[in-house]
């Protein structure tokens, strides 16, 4: 066997510099742009933030789409136009559902800015199901000791999103998802079974290996749908599954909004560079504009 038998695709991230810290980022990719309903897929850092520094995302708007928001390292304080401030911190997961539009910011909170830092994150994207597209937008925060954890074998795998290994998250989830974050002790094992449409696994540090076959670090492997396969690791490593059902419809990306339609998209457009959008109390002196020029949209299977 090789990997081929069991990996569809590999992607290799594209990296962004912006400075204090880099972002890896696998989803959307040439050829692979969903797997179920990720459409967007980021590792932030991990970094050192310096003493009187840190990391501030300025308002920006959201349509038709739900973010998450997972913490490995460090700490965000998320605002959100509901009102929301939340400070979401390691093995604490955000969930914003924008719905018919939101807008949110994320920013260092001041006791990380007071001294040396470290950041580490995976942001990423779910498109929402066609029906609920335009729902009203809402928001939830789970803290680490609320997700669902399984110790066994050498493994801590804490479930995110969705139902493995026998335990469910109490996170929300609007189509058929998996989500969790898979750490590996040295020769630690554990299973990947075939129950979701659309599965891949993604190494954020360390190293491991499927069915013996090392893994590269910092690279999405798609996995080919129906095959079983065991994860495992040499040295340690930290792994990612992601996944769920497979969207009949496809989907329409513009900058941070995603949608079934591509006339929302420019409507959105419209909305925001007309300041149409609500506001987020307690941060409403700056925003990230629109880019500049007519949208060209991608269409997303």
């Amino acid at each position: 066997m090789t990997l081929d038998d069991l990996v569809i695709q590999t992607i290799t991230p594209t990296t962004h510099d912006l400075g204090d810290f880099k972002v890896h980022r696998s989803l959307p990719a040439k050829g692979r742009t969903m797997v179920g309903p990720f459409i967007f897929f980021d590792q932030a850092g991990p970094a050192k933030i310096g003493a009187g520094q840190g990391i501030d995302v300025r308002p920006h708007p959201h349509i038709n789409l739900a973010t998450v928001t997972y913490m490995y390292e460090g700490a965000f304080f998320h605002r959100d136009s509901l009102g929301t401030e939340q400070i979401v911190e390691a093995g604490a997961v955000n969930l914003m559902t924008a719905g018919k539009g939101i807008v949110h910011s994320e920013r260092s909170p001041d006791e990380e800015r007071a001294k040396l830092s470290k950041l580490s994150a995976i942001q990423t994207w779910l498109a929402l199901p066609d029906a609920l597209e335009e729902m009203d937008p809402a928001f939830e925060h789970v803290g680490e000791g609320g997700l669902p954890v399984i110790e066994a074998h050498g493994v801590r795998a804490r479930v995110i999103m969705g139902s493995l290994w026998g335990e469910r998250s109490p996170v929300t989830t609007y189509a058929d998802t998996i989500y969790a974050d898979i750490q590996l002790s040295p020769g630690g094992r554990v299973p990947i079974d075939p129950s979701a449409d659309e599965r891949a696994i993604y190494v954020s540090g360390g190293d491991a290996a499927l069915d013996g076959m090392m893994l590269a670090p910092q690279t999405l492997y798609v996995l080919r749908p129906g095959t079983s396969a065991t994860l495992m690791s040499v040295d340690g490593g930290r792994v990612v599954l992601c996944g769920g059902e497979a969207f009949k419809t496809p989907r329409h990306v513009w900058w941070n909004f995603v949608s079934s339609r591509q006339d929302r998209l420019m409507q959105a457009r419209e909305d925001w560079d007309a300041l149409r959008f609500p506001l987020i109390p307690g941060d409403d002196q700056e925003f990230i504009p629109i880019p500049q020029g007519r949208p060209k949209t991608v269409s997303y299977p």
